[in-house]
């Protein structure tokens, strides 16, 4: 998993309430396992008429946010399915954080699991943020947990064990790896019994 310690970057405003996981990556793209190429396919029935012709009124299509690494969004975002693909898909797209008023719980964690820092902040905060202009430069400081912009600094909550992880780019097979010589040692103590 790439690490997640201080990053900069432009924002886009999405700031529906309820974005449930069928309308961020819809079920018909669900057959593939690898998390690559979900990215053209996030949130594609606002984002395109028909057979991938985009539509011109969805923000994610405006020329001026196509480089937005940073979606900001209102309350209950993620709810739905469990699908662990609808994390890949924005990340696969490029985003590599998401403020919203709140999150239902199992997104929230599947966006930890892979390398995508969801972050909570109050309304008033939110169309704050939400009212920036399109090329400010936003840096997420998770050491210091802040978001860091022109019109001062927001602070934001994360469990400690999740911050460890993000800032070490461990996801749970790098910290399994992290006792790879235990597990070899034990390996080869049980090979020598047989």
């Amino acid at each position: 998993m790439e690490k997640f310690t201080t990053y900069t970057g432009t924002s886009v405003p999405l700031m529906n309430d309820n974005i449930d996981t069928d309308q961020i990556i819809p079920k018909q793209f669900l057959k593939a396992i690898d998390k690559k190429g979900f990215g053209k396919n996030l949130f594609f029935e606002w984002r395109y008429i028909k057979d991938y012709v985009e539509n011109p009124d969805f923000v994610l299509n405006k020329p001026e946010y196509q480089t937005a690494t940073l979606l900001i969004s209102g309350d209950n975002f993620g709810s739905g399915s469990s699908r662990e693909h609808a994390a890949w898909a924005l990340a696969d797209y490029g985003f590599r954080a998401i403020i919203a008023g709140s999150y239902s719980d199992i997104f929230y964690n599947n966006s930890l699991k892979n390398g995508l820092l969801p972050i909570v902040q109050s309304h008033e905060n939110l169309t704050k943020l939400s009212n920036l202009s399109n090329t400010e430069k936003i840096t997420i400081d998770l050491p210091k947990q802040l978001i860091k912009t022109s019109i001062g600094d927001f602070s934001f909550d994360i469990d400690a064990t999740w911050k460890h992880k993000l800032i070490n780019g461990l996801d749970d097979i790098g910290i399994t790896l992290q006792y790879e010589k235990e597990i070899e040692k034990y390996e080869q103590e049980k090979i020598r019994f047989y």
